[in-house]
C-alpha cells in the first residue's frame, strides 16, 4: 500500500526529518494536463504518488474509530477549524439574492470574491512563520476548494482540492503524524459542513454530475474514509446504512452516515432511484469491500478522469515531475 511520509511528531521539530526534501522554491501552481495524452504523465507524477499516497494513509488512520473517539487537536489544527468558521459566517453574511433563476445564485460569486481576495491572509494564520513563502501557493488549493465561481458548482475536483490543500499543509510540516485523526475528523469534517451550507444556500450545481449513475452529487472522499471507520464494526453492516432510523442514530459517529442524511434530506423518492450506485453499495457484504470497491472506484471515476483532472494545478508541493525511481 501507498503510504504517505507524514513528518514524525518528535519531541521538538529538530527531531523532525522531512518526509520529502520540500523546495523552498514556492511557486504559484498552474494547469498542466491540457489535453487526453497528459493523463499519463499525471499518473505517473509525484504529485500522484503523494495524493494517492495522502488518502490511503488516512484510510488506514481511521479505520475501525467513530468521529467522537478521542485524539490529539494540535494548534494548527485549531487554527484550520478558525478559517473554516471564517468562510462560514461569510455565508451568513452573504445571503442569496432574488433571482429568476431556481440553481446558480450570484450571490455565490460575491462570497467567493471575498475569498478570492482573502485567501492568502488566512493560509499565512494557519502555517509557521519560516514556511511563509509557501503562503501563495497553498492559498491556489484552498480557492480551488470550494467550487467554480464561473459556473456556480461544485464536484469530487474541487473536494480533491482540499484534500491537496491539506497534503501540503503537510509536506511544509504544519501538520503531522499525529494529526491524522483530527485531519478527517475535525478538519474534513467542518469542511462538509461549509461545503453542504455553500451547496444549499446558494443552489450549486454538481460539476460534471452522471445523474443517479454517479456515487454522489457533490462528494467522495467522505465515502472512502467513512467506509474504512466501519470496518470490522459488531452490527452495523453495509445494508443498514439505507434505514433512516440507523442514519438518524448513528450519523454523529460516522461520517458516511452524515453523508447519507445529507442526501435523504436534499433527495425526494425511493433511496434505489435517487442513489442508485449507493444502493447498490449497500448490498456489498462487507465494509472492508466496500472500502477497497470505493477506492477503485475513486481512481477509476475521479483521477483518471481528464474533465476533472484537467483542472488540477501543479507546483512545487504538487509536482508533475515523475516520481523518482
Amino acid at each position: 500500500m501507498t503510504r504517505f511520509p507524514f513528518y514524525s511528531s518528535g519531541s521538538s521539530p529538530e527531531d523532525d526529518t522531512p518526509p520529502i526534501p520540500v523546495c523552498q522554491n514556492f511557486m504559484v501552481p498552474k494547469k498542466e494536463i491540457s489535453m487526453f495524452p497528459d493523463m499519463g504523465k499525471w499518473k505517473r507524477s509525484q504529485a500522484y504518488a503523494d495524493y494517492m499516497g495522502f488518502i490511503l494513509t488516512l484510510n488506514e488512520g481511521v479505520k475501525g474509530k467513530k468521529l467522537t473517539c478521542e485524539y490529539k487537536v494540535s494548534e494548527t489544527i485549531e487554527k484550520l477549524l478558525v478559517l473554516l468558521g471564517t468562510l462560514d459566517r461569510w455565508i451568513d453574511e452573504t445571503p442569496p439574492e432574488d433571482q429568476p433563476s431556481r440553481f446558480g445564485n450570484k450571490a455565490y460569486r460575491t462570497w467567493y470574491a471575498k475569498l478570492d481576495q482573502e485567501a492568502e491572509g488566512l493560509v499565512a494564520a494557519v502555517i509557521p512563520e519560516d514556511k511563509a513563502a509557501a503562503a501563495p501557493e497553498i492559498a491556489v488549493y484552498l480557492k480551488e476548494a470550494v467550487g467554480n465561481s464561473t459556473r456556480i458548482d461544485y464536484g469530487t475536483g474541487h473536494e480533491a482540492a482540499f484534500a491537496i490543500f491539506l497534503c501540503c499543509l503537510c509536506k511544509i510540516g504544519a501538520l503531522r503524524v499525529d494529526d491524522q485523526l483530527a485531519i478527517i475528523f475535525k478538519v474534513f469534517d467542518r469542511y462538509l459542513v461549509v461545503m453542504r451550507k455553500l451547496q444549499k444556500t446558494y443552489r450549486m450545481e454538481p460539476a460534471g454530475s452522471q445523474g443517479v449513475w454517479g456515487l454522489d452529487d457533490f462528494q467522495f472522499l467522505p465515502f472512502i474514509w467513512g467506509s474504512s471507520q466501519f470496518v470490522d464494526h459488531p452490527t452495523l453492516e453495509p445494508k443498514h446504512f439505507v434505514d433512516e432510523k440507523v442514519v438518524n442514530e448513528n450519523h454523529h459517529d460516522y461520517m458516511f452516515l452524515e453523508c447519507i442524511k445529507f442526501i435523504n434530506e436534499m433527495k425526494t423518492g425511493p433511496f434505489a432511484e435517487h442513489s442508485n450506485q449507493l444502493w447498490n453499495i449497500s448490498a456489498v457484504p462487507t465494509w472492508s469491500k466496500v472500502n477497497q470497491g470505493l477506492i477503485r472506484m475513486y481512481k477509476a471515476e475521479c483521477l483518471e478522469k481528464f474533465p476533472v483532472i484537467q483542472h488540477f494545478k501543479f507546483g512545487s508541493l504538487i509536482s508533475i515531475q515523475p516520481v523518482k525511481p
